[in-house]
């Protein structure tokens, strides 16, 4: 039977046994989750039953950033891009976020977790659009953490939208171009008003960040991870916020020695 409740967060000496400095931990913290798919074909097993191991990934992942206190945790689940992958594939994912969705939002609302998705819902089943709204309103008075779903997003895609925003409220009079400037033009996009992510990880031994909060990591840190995200725990977040705290976060300045 599962918790009733998410662990509560871990005070200040039993992060620093984890190596972790309680001052410096980040706010919000992004995973592109990948490697299900991989971690499925090494088990002899078809592509989808690593999406459905990946969920208990989440979940664990979840209750970890509970724990280590951290306020936002955004998770790239589908891209734009994912529409080119087979369409039984397709089709299986749109089931399992849609099941995931309608049977997690309950517990998650208990726990104080808020469900934000971000990405364009409109070209999903008309099912799985209602299970984010649905999700989305069951979860709303949370207030432990934020947990951000990325579903059909694509970072340019974002920024071509915001810029479209932009344009209609100049064209409305609402807004004057020539005062337009970085802050003016985040609050148009669709993690507005979360903090930019401080720490962006990847899984699987990959190194890029394809297409995922393009604007927003301009100086997030990055770690790279071999481990495959069915088997991602709070071991490996541990090992990535040690990384983290190890780094010197400049943002364009010099050195503080």
């Amino acid at each position: 039977m599962r918790p009733a409740r998410l662990p509560q967060p871990l005070d200040s000496e039993a992060l620093r046994a984890l190596g972790l400095d309680p001052a410096r931990l980040p706010a919000h913290v992004a995973i592109i989750m990948d490697g299900n798919g991989r971690w499925a074909t090494r088990q002899g097993l078809p592509r989808v039953e690593g999406h459905r191991a990946g969920r208990e990934a989440i979940r664990r992942t979840v209750e970890a950033a509970v724990e280590l206190g951290i306020r936002v945790l955004t998770l790239f689940a589908f891209s734009t891009e994912n529409w080119r992958r087979p369409a039984d594939e397709v089709e299986a994912l749109c089931a399992l976020y849609e099941q995931v969705l309608r049977e997690e939002a309950p517990q998650l609302a208990e726990r104080g977790v808020r469900v934000r998705i971000i990405g364009d819902r409109s070209e999903f089943p008309p099912s799985l659009q209602e299970a984010i709204r649905y999700a989305e309103e069951v979860t709303a008075a949370g207030d432990r953490l934020e947990l951000v779903g990325a579903l059909n997003y694509g970072g340019r895609a974002e920024i071509v939208a915001a810029a479209r925003a932009v344009a209609a409220a100049a064209a409305r009079g609402e807004l004057r171009p020539e005062v337009l400037g970085e802050a003016e033009l985040a609050r148009f996009l669709q993690t507005h008003p979360l903090p930019d992510p401080d720490l962006v990880i990847r899984t699987a031994g990959e190194r890029r960040l394809s297409n995922f909060l393009v604007w927003q990591s301009a100086y997030a840190e990055l770690y790279f991870t071999d481990v495959l995200w069915p088997e991602f725990d709070r071991a490996t977040l541990v090992a990535a916020l040690r990384d983290y705290q190890a780094r010197v976060r400049r943002f364009g300045g010099l050195d503080a020695g």
